[in-house]
């Protein structure tokens, strides 16, 4: 015999809120070659963040927060209309680590379990990062990466394992030794992090690479040294977790969005 539904609703509505989601959406996008803020561009009418961000709404309801910097109040004009959201602002962009930590001081006090997403990738669906949460949760994982395999890894920060499967670092490709560039397992930027030790160690990342930025990536690597449980999540379909950084991406995204597989 099934559970009752108002049990199985109960349980979805616990789950959700002890989830947070933090939306990476500070960066303007230079490579986009425009003025307007990367996340603002539209795809089929839309700005690609208000995809991003009903996403993190169907995952995490109400306890979502936004970190903007490039024309900020346009970006939070145009998410407002979902709903309500927090918002962190990065006065500076230095790095994806810097961003979580803007947003740090916004997570609510009663979520154990924190996603960060990329502002720039409208395809991710609310299936997929539940997935990840689930098996996050499931493993009992202090970290969790969203990964996918390429045949072309070029341009991706590459996922290095240990030899019992543990994730051991995530290595940008400007970083990136010979040997590591022929890894073909890549990092999203899709990830979910137990808050007690996000909190512990986002401020304790460095910014000792060749961008002199400080990489949020990192956390796995610090997570690794300390024993704590790191684990990947590896999912099948590239395009959902697409960042669009250029034009010709855009348009790729786009299209894809019109003629689904």
């Amino acid at each position: 015999m099934g559970l009752p539904f108002f049990f199985i609703v109960a349980k979805l509505i616990d789950m959700n809120a002890n989830i947070a989601v933090v939306i990476l959406a500070a960066g303007l996008g230079t490579r986009m070659k425009s003025n307007k803020a990367k996340v603002l561009h539209e795809i089929c009418g839309k700005p690609i963040i208000n995809y991003v961000a009903e996403t993190a709404r169907k995952v995490a309801g109400d306890n979502v927060v936004l970190v903007v910097g490039n024309q900020a109040d346009r970006v939070r004009r145009a998410v407002s209309k979902l709903g309500p959201f927090s918002f962190a602002y990065q006065k500076k962009q230095l790095g994806t680590g810097h961003a979580v930590l803007c947003a740090l001081p916004h997570i609510p006090e009663r979520c154990r379990e924190v996603v960060v997403l990329c502002g720039d990738v409208p395809l991710i669906k609310a299936d997929t990062v539940n997935a990840l949460i689930t098996s996050h949760m499931s493993e009992n994982r202090d970290i969790s990466v969203l990964a996918v395999e390429l045949k072309n890894p070029t341009g991706y920060g590459r996922i290095l394992l240990s030899e019992s499967g543990q994730v051991q670092a995530i290595v940008e490709e400007s970083d990136a030794t010979a040997e590591q560039k022929r890894i073909r397992l890549i990092n999203t930027g899709i990830f979910c992090v137990r808050k007690n030790f996000l909190l512990d160690a986002v401020p304790r990342i460095q910014s000792d690479n060749a961008k002199g930025e400080i990489y949020f990536t990192d956390i796995v690597e610090i997570a690794y040294s300390e024993k704590k449980h790191v684990g990947v999540t590896v999912g099948g379909n590239y395009l959902e977790v697409t960042g669009i950084n250029t034009i010709e991406e855009l348009k790729r995204v786009e299209r894809a969005m019109k003629n689904p597989p």
